[in-house]
């Protein structure tokens, strides 16, 4: 099974530590999630409804229609595979595992690039899937470079599949302004800027053949009642995204220059995470879980990625523990 942020009941299990007194930054996601309000009692005693102004109000939040609701990007992530014959597929040398696990699983013959590499090994590729920015790393590529990646590879009916889950703080990076166009799929998700993970929600932008056969694929009723209420009014909340488009950018330099001043500068990351590289990653997660601090661990390369605190409690919690054992401890 491929490892993810979260488990932190296993994470307490294991270190004796009671629940209430972690702090978690494995996952990535908005630790300010958007306050969802009671939800009304018809969407827990109807089946979904495709007119509730769902769509409508993603197209507006996004910018572009040509849409398909999915419960959460991990559903396209898996059933995008399924819709293509056995082909060339590259990937990033070390991006979000569920991606190359899918389409390897499926059969696909499967290339991993390093970001300098993807333009002399486009031509030898039918499918480019990149996620952007890049988790973990935070690399992210020019809209300008991959709108040629996608017109490289549509004029021979290749796909380039972005997957934009941490892009929403950053609209105008997206590739949405292409959305529509044969051989252009982009995953969006409500998990990370919305902090709505267990909502499990997202929307999948692609030309109308290609929504209609993942459409098929996925069958009726991908998202329920609730989460179907709860993510159009998320969706809705103007003042919400912009107070959060400031906040977030200015959080992930706080945490930046906090590791930083610990001997730990970031070799990369995005508005809702940092990322470190770290001879010694698994010793330096397994200190900081021992205080309570529970972080993202990646064994290849051996590295770590810490989200943002909820607030300042939380915030004297990481500083506490990464200063706990002193530099020479914890140091690159």
């Amino acid at each position: 099974m491929l490892e993810h942020g979260g488990g932190l009941l296993a994470a307490a299990q294991r270190y004796g530590i009671a629940l209430s007194d972690w702090i978690d930054l494995s996952t990535g996601l908005n630790p300010h999630g958007w306050p969802v309000p009671d939800i009304a009692m018809r969407a827990w005693q109807r089946l979904p409804e495709p007119l509730d102004g769902l769509e409508a109000a993603a197209a507006a939040f996004y910018g572009a229609d040509g849409l398909l609701p999915v419960a959460g990007s991990q559903a396209a992530i898996q059933a995008l595979p399924r819709l293509r014959p056995l082909c060339r597929v590259g990937l990033l040398d070390f991006t979000y595992a569920e991606h190359p696990h899918a389409w390897r699983r499926q059969g696909h013959a499967i290339t991993r690039l390093t970001p300098g590499a993807i333009d002399a090994a486009l031509d030898q590729l039918d499918v480019l899937q990149l996620t952007t920015p890049n988790n973990p790393t935070g690399w992210l590529p020019e809209p300008a470079q991959l709108a040629d990646w996608h017109e490289r590879l549509a004029r021979r009916g290749g796909w380039l599949l972005l997957d934009e889950t941490f892009l929403d703080v950053t609209p105008e990076r997206s590739l949405l302004p292409r959305a529509g166009q044969p051989g252009l799929i982009i995953l969006r998700s409500i998990g990370k800027f919305f902090g709505l993970a267990g909502a499990r929600a997202g929307f999948v932008f692609a030309w109308p053949a290609l929504l209609d056969a993942l459409r098929d694929e996925l069958g009726p009723w991908a998202l329920c009642g609730p989460t179907r209420q709860a993510v159009r009014q998320a969706l809705q909340d103007r003042d919400w995204h912009a107070a959060m488009r400031v906040r977030l950018p200015q959080e992930s330099a706080r945490l930046a220059g906090l590791l930083t001043r610990h001997g730990l500068a970031p070799d990369g990351g995005s508005p809702l995470f940092q990322w470190l590289r770290h001879p010694d990653a698994a010793d330096l997660h397994d200190r900081l879980a021992r205080q309570g601090v529970w972080t993202r661990l990646f064994a290849e390369p051996a590295s770590v990625r810490f989200g943002l605190p909820e607030n300042e409690a939380a915030w004297d919690k990481l500083e506490a523990a990464l200063a706990a054992h002193g530099p020479t401890a914890i140091k690159i």
